[in-house]
């Protein structure tokens, strides 16, 4: 028997029988290649604005399905979900976030730049208390040595 294919012992007229193995090496190859791209990709699709975070000791929270991500800028610029807000135009982006099943606001995910004044984050975190948004994460680079 030759890989598959067996001819008949008839003569030159006899019909082949056709293969009836699927080869599934080719189906593993581009398996294999989608997995390492989106084992690369996936990283970075976690962020699309970059901002240089400080660090911290704190430990991880654990992530919820729900949630916004506010990011401000080393310029100033601040963000919800990726999409930049015009300046004094922050309070109204925050109206359009839709709320929980439940009628509760979704979390907030806040990440500053450190160079940033302290009072700018300050006032970023005001807004976002005024508009209903009471659960709010900060987000940090790594861990720290100092205490």
């Amino acid at each position: 028997m030759a890989m598959g294919i067996m001819a008949s012992r008839r003569g030159r007229n006899s019909r082949r029988a056709p293969m009836a193995e699927i080869n599934v090496t080719p189906f593993v190859d581009v398996m294999l290649v989608l997995l390492i791209i989106f084992m690369v990709t996936a990283p970075l699709l976690n962020s699309g604005v970059p901002v240089d975070l400080p660090d911290s000791r704190a430990n991880a929270l654990p992530n919820e399905v729900e949630q916004i991500t506010v990011t401000i800028a080393n310029d100033g610029l601040i963000y919800i979900d990726d999409v930049a807000q015009r300046p004094g135009q922050f309070a109204a982006g925050l109206a359009n976030v839709p709320q929980r099943a439940d009628g509760t606001p979704p979390q907030v995910t806040l990440r500053a730049d450190r160079s940033l004044d302290y009072g700018r984050v300050m006032a970023v975190m005001g807004e976002l208390n005024r508009a209903g948004f009471n659960s709010i994460q900060m987000v940090t680079g790594g861990s720290s040595d100092q205490p």
